[in-house]
């Protein structure tokens, strides 16, 4: 991270100065918005922490809970979601904390005594190269607290608003369309109403949606009718893989999915309870003393003595889906004023352990779009893209939650009945190894749009395929010779990246253009008064060893001074790490690659370093020309 851009203050780096947008804020609560957020679940609170960059962006978020959520069902954690609280500066603190999978273990009957369980394989739970971080578990809530904190610690002191309850909303005309009719459900005012008119309004408030409803969608799907218990535990046992990823089947008795928590001790556990009748509400009824008996007849010949339950819950695995994720019909040509995410627009199996996961990524996806557009960097029509892009990869994750609960769901095969069918403990295994990928939350690939190019020129950068996230290697950072992850040079902050590869005059000659010429890419879409890198952050990474370069000689796009004091930034330009050859590992070409990165962390195109018309009419698609600064 850097700090003391703006002048050196004493205390914590992380505690921002306020904003004088923030400081003019009065205590009672504004009759106009330009966002207001109504929920703070997953989706919820990275909204708010990604708005939160943006201190002239007035933003309120209203919660009908009277305060943060304390115990979360939610606990499992995709690289890809780590990956993305990086660039909100908060990985370090939150997989310290966490507890981290690194194996998933096997096991099933046993070929003397099919009423006991052994051991039958493991796995590596993310194979080695899919990320710099792990798969983790952390509970919700503490998910929820990190972007809270974070978004508290901003400039924008931007805070929740607990015991607010949304009950309607009507969208018309003016510069704030949306008329919100809210009630105070909790303190002084409870029972009262208020109105609040907002540019655009998000529902992020989970599978029970008002606001879906206030839009008219609903959402599609149907119940597994197979129930599951799960509960945190604190237990004793003797069962020998207590503190690793277990899926246990037995015979004739139901599985077992065990995921340790963080913390060291605490386990959560997912105990088959079988198939239920269609309609049949009965087993919601069922007790923890009754779980535990289930799962203790599932792992004969061990067993659990649970000591404390922190949280547990019946539920019925279903995956239901919404047509779309804003509030325009088929038709339509105005654009979208109300949007949903999260559990607001699709609902899934905790079994694959994505819920949570892609409800984050929608947010991260909607909260630059609505930046762009708040700032003018972008035309209202960016916001089509949303619902296109996101309910796409929502109903993909349908399609694999339905396989996987299905797949997780089977008997395990008795041998002396192959003909009952099942599944066996090496296909369990070799399943899991499979679906690596989408476990691990990297199986989004956005398809060419406006955001997102053509893959005419991907033989340029192999290992940075278009529509997938960046795949961050280890560099060198020239400046102080720091070994770091390329992709962590990436902030949460709404700014698009073009990496440019190549030899020392190659990415020169590249950097030159940008700094100088009247119509650079950078030159016409950053306005004039704005810093250099506002808009389009450069970056460059050489072919040569740190000790090679004089970062000071290089262009002004690679040194850019910028703030309020007008300080050098001298973090773009990076070179090759002698242990790691980031142009070997991701396949870029002997003539070099510009590689371009949307500010959610998506490979949007590639394409040659010589490539600066096609640059150009690549952002033109999606950014509003601006008046040209002077790079300094």
């Amino acid at each position: 991270m850097q700090f003391y851009r703006d002048g050196y203050r004493a205390g914590d780096p992380d505690m921002q100065p306020a904003s004088p947008q923030a400081l003019a804020r009065g205590e009672g609560q504004p009759d106009t918005v330009d966002v207001l957020v109504v929920g703070t679940g997953p989706a919820g609170t990275v909204l708010a922490a990604q708005l939160a960059a943006f201190p002239d962006i007035d933003v309120r978020i209203v919660e009908r809970r009277d305060g943060p959520l304390q115990l979360g069902q939610a606990d499992g954690v995709a690289c890809r979601t780590v990956e993305m609280f990086e660039a909100f500066g908060l990985a370090d603190a939150l997989i310290r904390e966490a507890y981290w999978v690194n194996e998933v273990r096997f096991w099933g009957p046993s070929e003397q005594d099919r009423s006991r369980i052994v051991r039958t394989g493991w796995v590596e739970d993310t194979p080695e190269g899919l990320s710099e971080f792990p798969h983790v578990i952390v509970n919700q809530a503490r998910m929820q607290q990190y972007l809270l904190d974070h978004a508290a610690r901003s400039s924008s002191r931007l805070e929740p608003d607990y015991g607010v309850e949304f009950i309607g909303l009507e969208v018309g005309d003016g510069e704030h369309p949306v008329t919100v009719t809210l009630r105070h459900t909790a303190g002084e005012h409870a029972g009262e109403g208020a109105t609040v008119r907002a540019k655009y309004v998000v529902g992020c408030d989970g599978a029970r949606s008002a606001v879906r409803r206030a839009i008219g969608r609903e959402l599609r799907g149907d119940a597994a009718n197979h129930a599951w218990g799960v509960m945190d535990v604190l237990a004793v046992t003797d069962f020998p893989d207590w503190r690793t990823k277990n899926v246990i089947q037995s015979a004739g008795k139901g599985s077992l999915l065990m995921i340790p928590r963080e913390g060291g001790n605490m386990v959560r556990c997912y105990v088959d309870l079988g198939e239920v009748p269609a309609g049949d509400s009965g087993i919601r009824q069922t007790t923890v003393e009754q779980i535990t008996a289930v799962a203790n007849s599932i792992l004969h010949p061990y067993s659990i003595d649970v000591r404390s339950v922190a949280w547990s819950s019946v539920y019925e695995v279903g995956q239901r889906l919404t047509d779309r994720f804003d509030d325009v019909t088929d038709g339509d040509d105005r654009t979208p004023r109300v949007f949903i995410a999260g559990d607001a627009c699709h609902t899934h199996s905790a079994k694959a352990g994505q819920g949570m996961n892609v409800s984050m990524q929608d947010a991260f996806n909607l909260g630059w779009k609505l930046s762009a557009v708040l700032q003018g960097r972008s035309a209202p029509e960016l916001l089509h893209t949303y619902s296109s892009e996101r309910q796409s990869v929502a109903k993909d994750l349908i399609d694999f939650d339905r396989f996987w609960s299905a797949f997780v769901a089977q008997p395990t095969v008795d041998p002396a009945h192959p003909e009952r069918g099942g599944v066996t403990s090496e296909q369990m295994r070799d399943e899991f190894a499979r679906q690596g990928r989408y476990t691990a939350g990297l199986a989004t690939r956005y398809t060419p749009s406006v955001l997102t190019g053509t893959d005419e020129h991907q033989n340029l950068a192999a290992g940075f395929e278009i529509g997938t996230r960046f795949h961050s290697a280890p560099v060198v950072r020239i400046a102080d010779a720091k070994r770091v992850e390329l992709g962590h040079a990436h902030r949460a902050d709404g700014r698009w990246r073009v990496y440019a590869f190549g030899d020392l005059a190659d990415v020169v000659a590249f950097g030159e253009w940008m700094t100088d010429a009247p119509d650079s890419t950078a030159r016409r879409f950053t306005p004039a008064e704005a810093d250099p890198d506002s808009v389009i952050d450069v970056h460059g990474v050489f072919r040569a060893g740190h000790h090679e370069i004089d970062v000071t000689a290089l262009p002004g796009i690679l040194i850019p001074r910028s703030g309020p004091l007008q300080l050098q930034d001298w973090e773009k330009a990076w070179a090759i790490d002698p242990t790691r050859d980031i142009f070997a590992e991701r396949g870029i070409a002997a003539s070099g690659a510009l590689v371009v990165v949307r500010p959610d962390q998506y490979v949007a195109h590639v394409l040659p370093l010589s490539a600066r018309d096609e640059l150009t009419e690549f952002f033109a698609g999606f950014l509003v020309e601006a008046a040209a600064p002077v790079l300094r």
